[in-house]
């Protein structure tokens, strides 16, 4: 098994790793870095409950190796929040009670981070399409569409 040396740059902090060739870039944040925000849902690219940004796009962590991180960026959830405080869209989704069980939450706040970067004024329709990765058994979508709106609307990309 081939143990490899990376740079990566998680939530702003740069970090050196070893890892083996085998190891996700889901298990490296959780397991080697205890960033248990992003979640392990169906470890194959289908729910999105692993969805991070890498360079600004979102990627299902469970489909992506560690070494293919290296010398890139990744935020997780953790990383949308800034000295201790909430960012505008995690507000939203709180003031909109778009949240149940929360599993899917991460997942869900990293993708509409992701469009709000690329359109800071989605419609409706627009939300949906860059939320159709997330899947969330118990909200119904609608509060989270809801958020989404309601966190572009005060600029809430950040």
């Amino acid at each position: 098994m081939a143990i490899h040396s990376i740079t990566v740059t998680v939530n702003g902090s740069r970090e050196y790793l070893t890892v083996p060739s085998h190891v996700t870039l889901l298990q490296m944040l959780r397991e080697r870095l205890a960033l248990t925000g992003t979640k392990n849902g169906c470890e194959a690219g289908e729910c999105g409950a692993c969805t991070v940004l890498v360079d600004g796009e979102p990627v299902n962590s469970c489909m992506m190796l560690a070494v293919e991180a290296d010398g890139r960026e990744v935020t997780t959830v953790e990383g949308l929040a800034r000295e201790g405080q909430l960012s505008p869209l995690q507000e939203a989704f709180v003031a909109h009670n778009a949240v149940q069980c929360g599993f899917c939450t991460p997942g869900v706040l990293i993708s509409a981070r992701a469009l709000l970067e690329r359109n800071p004024h989605p419609s409706g329709e627009e939300i949906r399409e860059a939320l159709v990765g997330n899947l969330c058994r118990c909200t119904g979508y609608l509060r989270i569409v809801q958020a989404v709106q309601a966190a572009a609307e005060e600029g809430g990309a950040k």
